[in-house]
């Protein structure tokens, strides 16, 4: 049953559905991630990105970096190589497309979580699908907003951080000895010690982390690049023939190169699950639109670069041959083909990178379930204290268990979970577009830096003291109503 779920789900359910809201959100914002593309480093490099407000909230590169750290794992090592193996060369291709498409999908999901993001009497904010469903969409849908909080317990914040915990042990058991029940018990522990701080600990850690392990492995790429830079454009070649069944030999034609890169597109970039949000939702931005902008961009780091690291380490390798058996590959190919480049200390190397994304992902997730619990359970004494004991045990149990049921499970419950949002994401695309349009409006009117204006939304739901102004920021606003005109 699990099997044919999930072949239902992600062969043609899921690949429909999440290419075709893609499409009609790229053409509805008009190719917003094209179009706002060099604004993504202007809004990182200006200091609001870095800056926090008085209660520290999350900065907008803070919640980057840990939705980065979340869509960045084993899959773009493991995944890519598997995408390879099955649907040749021309996988990478639909995969660089599915990730350009679910820019704008991220763009839209990210943009609603800040704009509905709630205010809590500690003075943080709570945001993520859950809510923009309750608060855009009305009471007639809570239900929705229920179910879809407990699938996101069960997918991420329990099924997925074990099943990391247990390739990650494997790897480090294969690559270097350690036993898994003794990584097992230290990476418990070391989670344990994060997760208990909470979001803003886990942010913390990632944004010194993240940066270490995306540009370590982005180098190991460049010098493989360097060292292979005539071979490049034959690559390249390779890849856009193979994608359009030019080059039969290499893979299974066209529709295998498809299915596979359109796959590892999705699973590698999250787009469209409702992951992200979650996230997005609790840092301090002065548009909502900003934030969106800045989650687009994460798409693109996680698809278009570090998937692109491995797929070029692997075809511009002597390991990889057409028709080699599935069973090769995974991990494996991309661990032999870094060593046929720099040698035996490559395997070496792809181990730890994969121990990084992995370690990464797995508190990443422990954020995204304890979010979604306090959906479900707000109001139960010691729920969230309970949830974070049961992740560091599950750590400690992953690790040493294989858990492949309970990984097909999982997959089962994320597809039911992105079904969820892009239902949602298409009922509020009107209140989408309108946030998009005013912050079109400020770019539009010479504004530097856009600021929202809840009062002006306040019959979209939005809740009005998630964006009370500090008295510099109300001058603030005055000033770009001026310009803009409003």
């Amino acid at each position: 049953m699990l099997e044919f779920l999930n072949d239902l789900l992600w062969s043609k359910v899921l690949i429909a559905a999440l290419i075709g809201l893609g499409l009609w959100l790229t053409i509805g914002t008009r190719f917003v991630q094209f179009r706002y593309f060099g604004r993504m480093f202007a809004i990182l490099s200006a200091n609001q990105a870095f800056s926090h407000d008085r209660h520290g909230h999350l900065s907008s590169f803070q919640a980057l970096i840990l939705s980065v750290a979340g869509r960045v794992g084993g899959g773009n090592i493991a995944g890519v190589a598997v995408a390879i193996t099955i649907g040749g060369p021309g996988a990478v291709f639909w995969m660089w497309v599915v990730g350009l498409l679910g820019m704008a999908t991220s763009y839209v999901e990210c943009t609603l979580a800040q704009a509905y993001k709630q205010a809590n009497p500690d003075g943080t904010f709570s945001g993520g699908p859950a809510h923009y469903i309750a608060r855009g969409l009305g009471k007639k849908w809570q239900w929705l907003a229920v179910v879809y909080a407990a699938l996101l317990l069960v997918t991420f914040g329990f099924g997925f951080s074990a099943v990391q915990s247990y390739s990650v042990a494997t790897s480090m058991q294969d690559a270097f000895g350690i036993p898994a029940e003794a990584f097992g018990a230290g990476l418990a522990l070391l989670i344990g010690a994060i997760i208990f701080g909470g979001v803003k600990r886990i942010a913390q850690v990632s944004e010194v982390m993240v940066p270490v392990m995306a540009v370590g492995y982005i180098l190991l790429a460049l010098a493989v690049l360097g060292m292979n830079i005539a071979e490049l454009p034959g690559v390249l070649m390779l890849i856009v023939k193979s994608a359009f069944g030019l080059e039969q030999a290499v893979g299974g034609g066209i529709g295998a190169a498809m299915l596979m890169g359109v796959k590892r597109g999705l699973f590698s970039n999250e787009a469209g699950l409702g992951s992200a949000p979650n996230v997005a939702a609790v840092a301090y931005v002065p548009h909502p639109a900003s934030q969106g902008i800045v989650q687009a961009f994460s798409v693109f780091i996680d698809t278009i670069i570090i998937c692109s690291c491995t797929a070029f380490i692997i075809l511009l390798g002597t390991v990889y041959h057409p028709g080699m058996s599935a069973e090769m590959g995974g991990v494996a190919l991309t661990q032999a083909s870094l060593a046929s480049h720099v040698g035996e200390w490559g395997r070496a190397a792809v181990s730890i990178a994969l121990l990084l994304f992995a370690f990464t992902t797995i508190i990443y997730n422990s954020y995204l379930g304890e979010n979604s619990l306090k959906v479900l359970a707000e109001k139960i004494p010691g729920a969230v204290i309970g949830y974070r004991v049961l992740v560091i045990v599950l750590c400690g149990w992953g690790a040493t268990t294989d858990l492949g049921t309970v990984f097909a499970f999982a997959d089962v419950t994320m597809g039911f979970l992105a079904l969820c949002n892009l239902l949602a994401l298409a009922l509020l695309y009107k209140p989408a577009i309108r946030l998009m349009k005013d912050f079109d409006r400020q770019v539009a009117a010479g504004v530097t830096e856009p600021v929202f204006d809840a009062s002006r939304f306040t019959d979209m739901g939005v809740d009005p003291a998630a964006w009370q102004l500090e008295p510099e920021e109300a001058e603030a606003l005055k000033e770009v109503q001026a310009k803009a005109g409003a």
